[in-house]
């Protein structure tokens, strides 16, 4: 299984987690979120780091958070083999009757799919990726 920057198996963690635990909700996905970053094996993505970013108003908070995932390692995730590698992804789910709503959510599937690296999230789109094509979701 491929590794991460310090020789570990990375743990992408999705924008729907992050957004739970800033907000203070309490779930299972908060809690096991606490204990990736603890063990050092949290990272994201360029396309979660800019969901995150996007859905803050205020300046300050905007640069807290910015400072804070400087911490994390970014994988830069679309580049043509992801991008070209998500529509055939995207494909196979149409042809069995699934429609994924979002592009960016195939493309970090995707990502976490070809990687190996489990994914941390708490957003049913990403159901039929595991479902159907081997995403691995840590639980």
């Amino acid at each position: 299984m491929p590794c991460g920057p310090v020789g570990i198996v990375p743990v992408i963690i999705d924008t729907t987690v992050w957004v739970d635990f800033f907000r203070n909700t309490k779930t299972e996905q908060t809690d096991l979120l606490e204990s990736v970053v603890r063990r050092g094996d949290a990272s994201l993505g360029d396309l979660i780091l800019s969901e995150i970013l996007q859905g803050v108003d205020a300046d300050k908070e905007f640069r807290s958070l910015k400072r804070h995932f400087s911490n994390f390692h970014i994988y830069p995730m679309v580049g043509r083999q992801n991008a070209v590698q998500s529509a055939v992804n995207y494909r196979k789910l149409r042809a069995k009757g699934i429609t994924v709503r979002k592009s960016v959510d195939c493309w970090i599937a995707t990502f976490c799919i070809e990687r190996r690296f489990p994914i941390l999230h708490n957003d049913r789109d990403f159901d039929p990726f595991e479902q159907h094509l081997g995403l691995k979701v840590l639980r």
